[in-house]
C-alpha cells in the first residue's frame, strides 16, 4: 500500500505507547505525509520528531478540538499546507470516563464525553471536508465496542452515548458526501493494547495490538477500500 504524496492528518496522536503513535508509523512508513494534531505540542511535537528522524515527512499542529475557531484556524493551516487536498483524516481524539450508573451520574461527565468526542468530531469533519472533497479522501473515526450489539456500557452510560453519536455523525456524513467521492467509517475496537491500558487494566485482559488497528485503518483510508463507506468496523 503506497502513499506517497498524499497528505494525511491525524488528530489525538498522543503520547508514547498509544495508538497515535502506532497509526502516525503506519502512515509514515508508507510514504504518506503527516500532520499532527494534539492539544499539547509537546505530544505532536515528539510524534513528529520520531518520525521525522527515521526519514518520514510530518508537521506538528497544536489545537483544542473542541474550539470550532482552533479547528477551522488548524483547517487553513493545513490547506495552506497541501494545496487544499487532504486524502484522509483520522480522528482519534476523545478520552475515556466512566460516568457510574446513570442514576448517581455526573452531568459534568457527560457533557464533557460529548465535547471529547461527537463535538471534536463534527468540527473536524466540518472543517476538513472541502479538503477530502477535493481528493476525493476518506474520514477514519473511531467508537468503541461497547456500541455493539451486546456491547457492555453499564456505568459507562456517558462514553457509550458520546461513540454512538460518532457513528451516527460517520453514518450522516457517508450518505451526504457519497456523490463528491468522500467516504467515512468508523472502527469500533475492543481494549488496545496501548501503555495506558497496560498500566491501568488487570493483568490477562484480552487486547488488540496498536498495530493490528493501525492496518484496519490504512486499509480504510486506502484505494483497496474505495467501494467502503458508512461503514462500523469491529476491530477485535
Amino acid at each position: 500500500m503506497e502513499l506517497s504524496g498524499r497528505s494525511v492528518v491525524i488528530t489525538g496522536v498522543g503520547r508514547p505507547g498509544q495508538l497515535g503513535e502506532a497509526v502516525a508509523a503506519a502512515f509514515s512508513a508508507r510514504g504518506a505525509k503527516l500532520f499532527l494534531v494534539d492539544r499539547h505540542e509537546a505530544e505532536a511535537q515528539g510524534r513528529a520528531d520520531a518520525l521525522l528522524a527515521a526519514g518520514g515527512r510530518a508537521a506538528a499542529l497544536v489545537a483544542d478540538l473542541t474550539d470550532a475557531t482552533q479547528v477551522e484556524a488548524l483547517a487553513e493551516r493545513v490547506r495552506g499546507a497541501t494545496g487544499g487536498r487532504v486524502h484522509a483524516v483520522v480522528h482519534l481524539a476523545g478520552g475515556f470516563a466512566a460516568s457510574g450508573p446513570v442514576a448517581v451520574s455526573d452531568p459534568a461527565v457527560w457533557n464533557a464525553q460529548f465535547a471529547l468526542h461527537a463535538t471534536t468530531a463534527y468540527l473536524v469533519a466540518r472543517a476538513f471536508l472541502p479538503q477530502l472533497r477535493a481528493a476525493r479522501g476518506s474520514l477514519a473515526f473511531f467508537a468503541s465496542e461497547a456500541v455493539l450489539p451486546g456491547g457492555r456500557s453499564a456505568e459507562l452510560s456517558a462514553y457509550a452515548a458520546a461513540k454512538a453519536a460518532v457513528v451516527a455523525l460517520m453514518r450522516a456524513i457517508a450518505q451526504e458526501e457519497a456523490a463528491s467521492g468522500v467516504r467515512a467509517n468508523a472502527l469500533a475496537p475492543s481494549a488496545i493494547r496501548t501503555a495506558a491500558n497496560v498500566a491501568s487494566m488487570p493483568a490477562g485482559t484480552p487486547m488488540v495490538a496498536r498495530e493490528a488497528v493501525a492496518d484496519v485503518v490504512l486499509w480504510l483510508c486506502s484505494e483497496q477500500a474505495r467501494a467502503v463507506t458508512g461503514q462500523l468496523v469491529p476491530v477485535r
